[in-house]
């Protein structure tokens, strides 16, 4: 009992311990986590809309670094994922595309923990993909039970495992199969008048449903084209830039927006369940694919796939869905009211795809496809404020000095240590969402720098030059190189150096470009950490302070501290140890930092006690940053 009842307080703390910009997804996070706080809460079966709860739980742990959103999402997901990596009450002989779609949260795992039992539970549902029934043409059934029949929903339950699991293990031509799911399902369900697309579509033409000449049913239900819209833009995320398919989902994403926009109710700002139907008799506002709608809007936006002209569409949607729906919950957080219970076509009682029959089915409140929806919808309008501050400015992140390589879980050779794709203890992938949610593009430079290859770059940063240990001919800095990068930050340029210390760090040649800088960095080892003595590695940062303005305590350890002398300047001392440096140069300016900091294993909030705000402290200074570019 006791147990549990601090679980339940920790919950709560949640919302009540969120910061102002991630109010609503936090409150929605809070209510849905007191509904399942253990495991004996937990729904008794591997199923997708638990799972679309935890993808907005992940989201909301990527905005904030707040561990316990990933500790959450771990512990449900080690509810039914063994040790070997079986699922529990996962039956892959049922063909079920909806028990694929929890396939991403078990990759989030495996990237950000290593551990193989998640890596084994991804291979069962891949394994199902790879034997999944097909019609004629290549189209996934929607499951076994269902024979030759796709629908919308399908493609969210299975696409965005399908590109990820694809982008990881190498299966290139897995793109092109993707690709085609959303071609066919469009191809086979859209209405030429309207722009919207049919729930699903039956190539036998045997179901009571389908109109026997197209196949399609007979109604475009809201939550259905909300999982085709998000299904897309989650897809692109790992789609390669090069692929053709790209632009075919971009170009299937911008007329599948049209249509939505098309049909938002113009006073409320949110979608009726039946989408065409709004002014016929029992039709309703639903909660569920209003968010979807809104998810899928801002997220194109923002990653450039759609006009910016969407953005006023899921502004207007989410403030609607506040207004509409949003209810405060008695014992804290949030409820979300509206949703749609269920629907479907065929199946025992029989759905006949009726729009009595979409209006026939319960209207409930926190039903998870909702509240998940929600939680999503939320971090994504929740960066919006800030999206502005870094927009048109590109980070390029150094592959050059430093230029490690492993083989990865295929066998392969892949770059590692502080990338940006990389989601382990060792990766700059918080630290790109942190650029990211603030506008900022991400980059890489795998060649020597010069003027020619930083010109679209407004920063640059370098971390940790390799010594021989780490690579069997590194790139050191070279005297002509530190002339490049001096005349870039000198014409406006602005340069993050994130050293180590001396038994981990290149230093000697390294100083040819920031002694250019007034800085140079020492071969010394400060903050020594023995076990998790964590307060070994303590800095306290000033009130007031410069770049850390809204950071009051982070830990560094074993850094290289520096040098500095004009035009350099300490701007954080430890005694009479200077551990961190800027320097304006021209139009230009530097940071340095004898350690890189910021990778994952000291922002992910996963290791750290949580008054450590080093996730803060990466936001504090991308800000930092990002005011030195527009400079």
């Amino acid at each position: 009992m006791q147990k549990t009842n601090a679980l339940f307080i920790t919950i709560l703390a949640l919302a009540l311990s969120a910061t102002v910009a991630h109010a609503q997804s936090a409150a929605m996070a809070t209510t849905m986590m007191r509904k399942w706080k253990d495991s004996a809460s937990s729904p008794p079966n591997w199923t997708y809309d638990h799972g679309v709860v935890l993808e907005g739980i992940a989201g909301l742990w990527q905005n904030t670094g707040d561990a316990r959103y990933f500790s959450y999402v771990q512990q449900s997901m080690d509810h039914y994922i063994d040790d070997q990596g079986n699922i529990r009450t996962y039956k892959a002989q049922d063909y079920n595309i909806d028990n694929v779609k929890n396939g991403t949260l078990l990759l989030l795992l495996y990237r950000v923990t290593g551990h193989e039992k998640y890596k084994k539970a991804a291979e069962h549902l891949r394994e199902q993909l790879r034997a999944q029934p097909r019609t004629n043409d290549g189209g996934f059934w929607h499951k076994k039970r269902y024979p030759y029949q796709m629908w919308l929903d399908g493609l969210y339950m299975g696409e965005p495992f399908y590109a990820e699991y694809a982008a990881l293990f190498h299966e290139d031509t897995a793109f092109n199969d993707i690709t085609r799911q959303f071609v066919l399902m469009e191809k086979h369900s859209r209405d030429d008048r309207t722009g919207l697309l049919y729930h699903g579509w039956d190539e036998s033409r045997q179901q009571q449903w389908a109109d026997k000449t197209t196949g399609r049913s007979p109604n475009f239900w809201d939550r259905a084209m909300g999982w085709y819209g998000m299904a897309l833009v989650d897809v692109l995320d790992y789609f390669p830039a090069d692929h053709k398919g790209r632009d075919t989902l971009i170009a299937i994403l911008n007329r599948y927006a049209a249509a939505v926009k098309k049909y938002q109710d113009p006073a409320s700002g949110c979608w009726y369940q039946v989408m065409d139907k709004a002014k016929e008799k029992g039709n309703y506002l639903e909660a569920s694919g209003s968010c979807m709608f809104v998810y899928a809007l801002e997220k194109g936006v923002r990653k450039g796939y759609l006009p910016l002209t969407y953005r006023a569409v899921a502004q207007k949607g989410f403030a609607g869905i506040q207004k509409q729906f949003v209810k405060p919950a008695e014992a804290g957080g949030v409820n979300l009211d509206g949703v749609c219970s269920v629907a479907g076509l065929g199946g025992n009682p029989y759905r006949d795809g009726s729009y009595a029959y979409y209006l026939s089915e319960k209207v409930v409140t926190n039903d998870p496809k909702g509240a998940g929806a929600y939680i999503m919808a939320a971090n994504e309008m929740e960066m919006l404020p800030a999206l502005n501050t870094g927009k048109g400015l590109t980070v390029t992140l150094d592959q050059y000095f430093n230029n490690e390589w492993r083989k990865d879980a295929s066998g392969q050779m892949q770059r590692w240590h502080y990338v940006w794709n990389e989601k382990d203890n060792n990766g700059y992938s918080l630290l790109g969402h942190v650029f990211n949610r603030y506008g900022v593009a991400l980059d890489t430079l795998s060649v020597a720098p010069t003027a020619a290859n930083l010109k679209h770059s407004n920063i640059y940063l370098i971390v940790d030059p390799d010594t021989q240990k780490e690579t069997a001919r590194p790139n050191y800095m070279t005297a002509q190189d530190a002339e490049q990068l001096y005349n870039w930050v000198k014409a406006g340029g602005v340069l993050v150096i994130m050293e180590n210390d001396s038994a981990n760090a290149e230093l000697q040649h390294i100083n040819l470009l920031t002694e250019r800088f007034g800085i140079h960095f020492n071969e010394d080892s400060r903050n020594h950490v023995q076990g998790r003595r964590f307060e070994q590695g303590a800095l306290q940062i000033p009130a007031g302070h410069p770049i850390f303005a809204h950071t009051k305590k982070v830990y560094i350890k074993e850094l290289s501290s520096m040098t500095v002398k004009s035009p350099a300047t300490a701007v954080y001392k430890d005694g009479d140890h200077v551990l961190m440096s800027v320097a304006q140069v021209g139009k230009g300016a530097v940071f340095a930092v004898g350690d890189p900091w910021f990778y994952n294993e000291y922002v992910d909030g996963r290791k750290l006690p949580p008054e450590y705000e080093n996730y803060q402290a990466a936001t504090d200074l991308v800000n930092w940053l990002i005011k030195q570019a527009k400079k």
